[in-house]
């Protein structure tokens, strides 16, 4: 079902204020409205020349680590600027109301928790957090002077973002437990994601599968969208404020 961005029908209303387990998908859309790009936005500046590819993918840090590092270095500020928008906040608050929410995200700039949610699972890992590229370790602190990339205290390797590069696997656990969440879902949500990034895209036909009610918020059709039983088109920063206070009267 189509429906206008604030205009909810009561069955909808209804079998949320009343499930028990509610999961939600997030995508780059959501944070678009915090002003952070997309990952395929045209870049600014000297990463305008380089395609997404040559920047994160394993075969490209091994062409160029300096190169790859700066680019997530310049990404790491403008998320160190961005803030979470109402979209990330409303979330917040559903996840107050339902006994069992589960919030799972592409995305690796942390707005959810900096917004203040607690159950999220990170499918593509986060841009704040760094790791060895032979050992794995984690690095919490690291000295970078500019000039050549850190270095593991603990093996030597070079370190590098913590997270999921083209052609690289999900984190097993974190996807597992997304799998698991959408299956046991009553209502699935995805929001501003593009329905087509695997095995993301996968989860919520899962969840569908299984009887789940399936709600889209997005600013343009996807392939998802014949399979949502409602969709609704617009910024989520305006459509889930709205859906919380109709849900809840908050």
């Amino acid at each position: 079902m189509m429906a206008n961005a604030l205009e909810f029908p009561e069955a909808l209303l209804l079998k949320l204020r009343s499930a028990a387990r509610v999961v939600v998908l997030t995508g780059a859309g959501i944070s678009q409205e915090s002003g952070l790009r997309t990952f395929r936005d045209p870049q600014n500046g000297l990463w305008r020349q380089y395609r997404p590819e040559e920047l994160a993918s394993l075969e490209g840090f091994r062409r160029n680590p300096k190169q790859v590092w700066d680019w997530y270095a310049y990404r790491r500020e403008a998320v160190k600027g961005a803030r979470p928008n109402p979209a990330h906040y409303a979330l917040v608050e559903m996840e107050r109301h339902v006994p069992y929410f589960t919030l799972i995200t592409q995305n690796v700039d942390g707005l959810h928790q900096m917004a203040g949610s607690r159950n999220v699972i990170e499918l593509h890992g986060n841009i704040q957090r760094v790791r060895c590229s032979v050992c794995g370790e984690s690095a919490l602190d690291w000295e970078d002077d500019g000039l050549e990339v850190p270095r593991c205290e603990r093996c030597g390797g070079l370190l590098r973002p913590d997270v999921v590069w083209f052609g690289e696997s999900l984190p097993a656990a974190a996807l597992q437990a997304a799998v698991e969440a959408a299956r046991q879902a009553q209502v699935f949500f995805s929001i501003g994601t593009s329905g087509i990034v695997q095995p993301a895209a996968s989860l919520p036909y899962a969840a569908k599968n299984r009887g789940a009610l399936l709600i889209e918020i997005n600013l343009e059709t996807t392939p998802l969208t014949p399979r949502a039983d409602f969709a609704f088109h617009g910024k989520a920063g305006e459509i889930l404020p709205a859906l919380v206070r109709a849900s809840w009267g908050e």
